[in-house]
């Protein structure tokens, strides 16, 4: 996706006497690095004490083969992040450490609400300045330890307390414990290696590491693993309600999601695709990576090849040098190279996930006419995001959200595109095979599953419904 969704972060948490715990949730990182870019971290424990090592950047560029064998013990839990909130990445990097560096914490999601958190922190006298989401569940479960609770009893006594999507992992010096909110609106999955466990976001971080993938951690279910084993507690009735965009983009395309591999749900939005729009054109032209299945699926139902042209650079990611008005331009440039000799004269289908506010589309979709293209139609594998997300997707203010304030032909006329064509709702839930009423379609509907509380403000439903 050229004009970019970001999830807030990618977490993993791994449990194994004799096993290599850090250098796993490295590779597990490294796996998960789709999820979050700007900073990551991984904290240990020996039994005695915990070990952490956080950095700003890419998995790649945080650690060191030292920083690794500095990170010992049998437990560990790591994080990648997308800082959404201003600051430095380093501000927002996790796991959370308490003061006395005995509990670590990494959370995937988004609490819109924290006002109960906030308040029992209050009534109790313990709540800090300037506390994320995040901070302020680690500082509630901390003060219930602190009251002699185990772990496992402060989570719980916790987890009334959390509004909005979580799946977090945790740890003190002796467990690892899982949980996972009631409408398991962010993922997460457990795995086996050796005599060990793997909890992460997605399954392809659990074959990465040579780990056999044992189930999806049931929405509202805590997970604690110790040297007694592994034990499963519902801590409430599930109640699925599973983020729409993991599967329209963030997943990996070879991780398994509700027992649905993502590559061929994306088959399956190009097939779909296919029946909806039948466009007269010589090439469909997939935006790389996410659109590349989808292409498949549209040429296979429609009989219209596929080209590649339009290449990406591999090695662009986001950078600590903010661009300026005039270096902005050219972020497409960057990340796209169009081939003008395989554009020349063509009409051509352009596929990409979504739109956003569409100013990079705007650039695409006039770069390509410049190199040669006579048509360009955009087809989007997912309905008009309209709505903002309050559980985990850094989606801008909904006045910049392009479809909440334009109709699709104005969207497409603002683009310059010959057309867009944007998948049904309908055609979207169809591929991906679940029950509507088991997925979060906040983006495209504005129902919001999890309560907004404070927050219901900050959406409006006067949009264009065509």
């Amino acid at each position: 996706m050229i004009d970019e969704l970001k999830e807030k972060c990618g977490i993993v948490g791994i449990y194994g006497k004799g096993l290599p715990v850090s250098k796993l949730a490295f590779f597990s990182l490294f796996a998960l690095q789709h999820r979050g870019q700007e900073a990551s971290g991984i904290t240990t424990s020996n039994g005695k004490r915990l070990f952490t090592h956080k950095g700003a950047g890419l998995v790649a560029q945080v650690y060191t083969e030292k920083n690794i064998k500095d990170l010992k013990g049998h437990i560990a839990i790591g994080h990648n992040r997308y800082s959404t909130s201003g600051g430095s990445a380093l501000d927002h990097a996790q796991p959370v450490i308490n003061k006395k560096e005995t509990f670590a914490l990494a959370h995937n999601g988004n609490l819109p609400s924290v006002r109960a958190l906030e308040n029992f922190l209050a009534s109790k006298k313990a709540l800090q300045k300037n506390r994320s989401d995040s901070e302020l569940v680690a500082d509630t479960i901390e003060f219930y330890t602190k009251e002699g609770n185990s772990i496992e009893e402060s989570v719980k006594k916790a987890y009334p307390l959390m509004t909005g999507a979580f799946s977090m992992v945790m740890m003190d010096k002796n467990n690892l414990v899982a949980v996972r909110d009631t409408f398991g609106m962010r993922p997460l999955a457990l795995g086996k290696i050796n005599d060990g466990y793997i909890i992460a976001s997605e399954t392809c971080a659990i074959k990465t590491i040579g780990a056999t993938i044992i189930r999806e951690i049931e929405p509202g279910e805590m997970l604690i693993i110790n040297e007694k084993g592994i034990k499963s507690v519902q801590i409430e009735k599930s109640n699925p309600k599973h983020d729409i965009f993991e599967y329209v983009y963030f997943a990996r395309p070879d991780s398994v999601l509700n027992g649905k591999l993502i590559y061929e749900v994306r088959k399956n939005f190009g097939k779909e695709l296919a029946r909806e729009f039948k466009i007269k054109v010589d090439a469909i032209v997939p935006v790389p990576d996410t659109a590349t299945p989808v292409s498949l699926g549209y040429s296979e139902v429609s009989g219209i090849p596929i080209e590649m042209a339009l290449v990406k650079n591999r090695y662009v990611h986001r950078t600590f040098i903010e661009p300026d008005k005039k270096s902005r331009k050219h972020s497409v440039a960057l990340k796209l190279i169009p081939l003008p000799d395989v554009l020349k004269g063509k009409k051509i289908a352009v596929i990409d996930d979504s739109i956003v506010r569409g100013n990079t589309m705007k650039r695409l979709v006039k770069t390509l006419f410049e190199n040669g293209a006579k048509e360009v139609h955009l087809i989007i594998s997912s309905p008009p995001i309209r709505f903002p997300d309050f559980y985990g997707m850094d989606t801008p203010n909904q006045n910049d959200l392009i479809a909440s304030h334009k109709t699709v032909s104005e969207i497409c006329k603002f683009l310059g595109a010959t057309s867009v064509n944007y998948l049904s709702l309908k055609g979207l839930l169809k591929s991906i095979g679940l029950p509507e009423d088991h997925l979060s379609t906040s983006c495209f509907t504005g129902i919001y599953p999890i309560d907004l509380k404070e927050r219901k403000d900050e959406v409006s439903y006067d949009v264009p419904n065509k």
